[in-house]
């Protein structure tokens, strides 16, 4: 809480500030938030020279149009419209590699079309210093209607930055490739996009690459995601990246144990073989609903022991005061 959300004045000016930046927009399709999430970078607040390179897959791509929109609509602001062409497996990096060719300044903003935040450029270019090679945003879920975008919210307030944060804060380099800021020239020596286009997981490979030498470093605005398509199947199938993972870092097999319920039944099963010595007096559905009840209940439990300071023991009443002395509460 105290990395994100800062004001622009709360963070240093570092020399990136002198630095252009060629914006890489990889876009396939169009959904109902497509155009608006795309014109809030035509408007972005950043007091350096930028440009916008909008990729598509193909002619065909009904994105197309909205580019070409955006394009008539905003005449002066450096941007243009680029097909992709196939060099690998990656078709995220065949997207962008026309535009990555023709990119002119030397960082390179890498951000998923779905993303829309007019200040974070500023904010990934002040997180830029001279030892840092790469700067990425904390994915979060903008507000949107219906269960679905709830359970999106949920996911990306709890889950996921309670292990994306945490690794940054250990320095361990983990990143997602929906916003990141990187040096031109270090992805260059690495052989360019081109040379990530056999990989699935780009992101992971592009972040192992530039690690080399180079820190990271996490903005303090977060890259807010605003698609306009989403529903609970779509949210499962972005999870099946969990595969990536686990043929990546193995040691993903262990994320499961950290979850909640899971944890809970390994307890349960721990007291019951080391604590308890015998059978549990109760079945396993008593024990789920006890647990999910008592659960519920600690907040109320806290809030009304801090709302009201009197218990009740044996015959009589006392008043609790600080430092764990009390007084007697007499009945008139």
């Amino acid at each position: 809480r105290l990395h994100l959300h800062r004001k622009r004045s709360e963070v240093k000016q570092p020399f990136a500030q002198v630095l252009g930046v060629s914006l890489l927009k990889p876009l396939k399709g169009v959904d109902p938030n497509l155009i608006s999430n795309l014109e809030t970078f035509f408007t972005l607040d950043y007091p350096k020279q930028y440009e916008i390179l909008l990729c598509v897959q193909d002619q065909d791509d009904p994105a197309v149009d909205v580019c070409k929109k955006l394009l008539g609509k905003y005449p002066n602001v450096d941007a243009g419209l680029f097909i992709g062409k196939k060099v690998g497996i990656n078709p995220k990096i065949n997207n962008l590699m026309p535009g990555y060719e023709a990119a002119k300044y030397g960082l390179v903003w890498i951000c998923d079309s779905g993303i829309r935040k007019p200040d974070t450029l500023t904010d990934l270019t002040n997180q830029m210093t001279e030892k840092v090679g790469l700067v990425h945003g904390l994915p979060y879920v903008a507000d949107r209607q219906g269960f679905a975008a709830t359970l999106e919210q949920v996911y990306f307030g709890t889950s996921h930055p309670r292990s994306y944060i945490s690794a940054n804060v250990t320095g361990i380099k983990c990143v997602t490739g929906m916003s990141c800021l990187m040096r031109k020239d270090v992805l260059d020596q690495a052989g360019g996009l081109v040379a990530f286009a056999q990989y699935i997981a780009e992101d992971y490979f592009m972040a192992k690459a530039i690690a080399d030498g180079w820190k990271f470093s996490m903005a303090t605005q977060v890259a807010l995601q605003n698609s306009g398509s989403y529903s609970i199947g779509q949210f499962q199938s972005r999870m099946i990246w969990t595969k990536l993972r686990i043929n990546m870092v193995p040691a993903t097999v262990l994320e499961p144990v950290s979850e909640c319920f899971l944890a809970s039944l390994i307890i349960g099963w721990a007291a019951h073989h080391v604590l308890q010595g015998g059978a549990l007096s109760f079945s396993k559905l008593d024990f789920a609903v006890a647990w999910f009840i008592r659960e519920s209940m600690s907040v109320q439990i806290f809030l009304s022991a801090l709302w009201d300071p009197t218990i009740s023991w044996r015959t009589g009443r006392y008043r609790l005061r600080c430092g764990g002395t009390a007084e007697e509460i007499l009945d008139v």
